[in-house]
């Protein structure tokens, strides 16, 4: 019985291909029992097509998938470049002690003897002095830029057109006094004016309203406060007076004046200084210059005054001839003092500046009388010891150094035509050297005095 293949296999190969199967694939040819030869034959073609594939198909499904896009950048780097260098330092030099035997040992102990009170008292000094109370010391480099902290007025003394006449700092340095007045309207004006003060220390600053107001009866050309009551200030007018006040009393702060005496100045009171009394160092007296020549020392009395001890007047006759004037007028004349500054050695000498422009060495100690007519209660001395150089112009501010016994130095001194000293040393004539500054429109200059 056939197969269900076999079956199958019959129906395409054909009846020939069947029949050739059947005898065991050798076909019969001519001849009496032998096979005859193999033929070709051409059959048809039978194409099978595959289900499997139709039905995959069906069910198959199409996908996709995308990766996110890659980001690049480009960057590029260079090394610094580099050098080296190398140094030697020199060799260290033995530094050379003096032998004992040459140091001067008496005069090294007669000179510690001489300065160990002075070094005691000033130490003593320091001590109780609460001037650098809450003060930190910044180690790090200071700015060399100078700023402005504050700029200080009073509004009723700029309303009247008044001027800046001078300044001064109390003596804890927290308190700045301001005096106005004017100096141009060459009269005897009985405008009045103010000194102003402000506590740079106090919260709450209003720099256009001082804490402390004071009325003048007259313009207030100098100021110069107490060197020990931080509230006491001295001051001098136009019309000649000195006054004092106390700017802790603001009900009544005056505390003494001059009065229009026949001792007070006659002119303008250019400089007004304090100076300890002879065998009291905590008691001061006011020593005030002016340009009519005379110098007065004052005393401060229970009743209010100021009570003239001492006087002094600049006369052109009885000044030292090395002053180069070109004529020697005849007769009394006065010559006017613009400034004063005190020796820091010796509390005897001062210079004076001058309106002629020609420094002078001065002393208290002055012996010879002076030779004027001035009225006056006490008498007047001549105290001129030496002349310096004159001036162009006429000096306005002197400044004896603290450092240098020989030299005083001062601020740049204005004039009108010429160079004026800077600098000088109370022993020379002659300056050593001499700037100009171009950049000042009336003239400044500063020279320096020495040996």
């Amino acid at each position: 019985m056939a197969t269900r293949a076999q079956r199958w296999l019959l129906s395409l190969v054909g009846s020939a291909g069947a029949a050739a199967l059947a005898t065991g694939g050798v076909a019969s040819g001519p001849g009496p029992g032998r096979p005859g030869p193999l033929q070709d034959e051409t059959l048809g073609m039978a194409s099978v097509p595959s289900q499997w594939r139709v039905v995959q198909g069906i069910r198959g499904e199409t996908k996709s998938c995308q990766t996110a896009s890659i980001v690049t950048a480009d960057t590029s780097a260079q090394v610094r470049n580099h050098a080296d260098a190398q140094v030697q330092t020199e060799a260290l030099e033995p530094v050379s002690v003096q032998p004992p035997s040459r140091c001067d040992i008496p005069r090294l102990a007669a000179f510690l003897r001489r300065v160990e009170a002075m070094v005691i008292r000033e130490l003593n000094k320091n001590w109780q002095s609460h001037a650098f109370d809450g003060f930190e010391v910044n180690w790090t480099e200071q700015q060399q830029m100078v700023s402005c902290l504050h700029t200080l007025g009073y509004p009723p003394a700029q309303a009247q057109g008044l001027h800046v006449t001078g300044i001064s700092w109390n003596s804890t340095g927290s308190v700045v006094a301001c005096a106005y007045g004017r100096v141009d309207h060459g009269d005897w004006s009985t405008l009045k004016s103010f000194v102003c003060a402000w506590n740079l220390d106090r919260r709450g600053l209003s720099p256009w309203q001082p804490s402390a107001v004071v009325e003048a009866p007259s313009a207030v050309l100098c100021l110069a406060f107490h060197p020990i009551q931080p509230s006491h200030v001295a001051g001098g007018l136009y019309s000649g007076e000195v006054l004092v006040w106390d700017l802790s009393r603001p009900e009544d702060p005056l505390l003494w004046r001059t009065g229009l005496t026949d001792d007070t100045h006659t002119d303008p009171v250019s400089q007004v200084v304090w100076l300890p009394e002879p065998g009291h160092s905590h008691r001061f007296q006011v020593l005030s210059v002016a340009t009519d020549g005379k110098v007065l020392l004052w005393q401060g009395t229970g009743t209010g005054q100021l009570q003239l001890t001492e006087g002094f007047a600049l006369v052109t006759q009885q000044l030292p001839r090395s002053t180069k004037l070109k004529k020697y007028p005849r007769g009394e004349t006065e010559v006017g003092a613009t400034a004063v500054a005190f020796s820091s050695f010796d509390p005897r000498l001062f210079i004076l500046g001058t309106e002629g422009g020609f420094p002078l060495k001065c002393s208290l100690a002055a012996g010879e009388a002076a030779l004027t007519r001035m009225p006056s209660s006490v008498p007047l001395w001549a105290p001129a010891q030496f002349t310096f150089s004159p001036h162009g112009g006429p000096i306005y501010s002197v400044s004896c150094s603290p450092f240098h016994r020989h030299r005083w130095p001062r601020p740049p001194v204005l004039h009108a035509t010429g160079p004026a000293p800077d600098l000088a040393a109370a022993l020379s004539q002659v300056p050593v050297c001499c700037a100009l500054v171009p950049s000042a429109p009336l003239g400044f200059c500063g020279c320096l005095w020495g040996r």
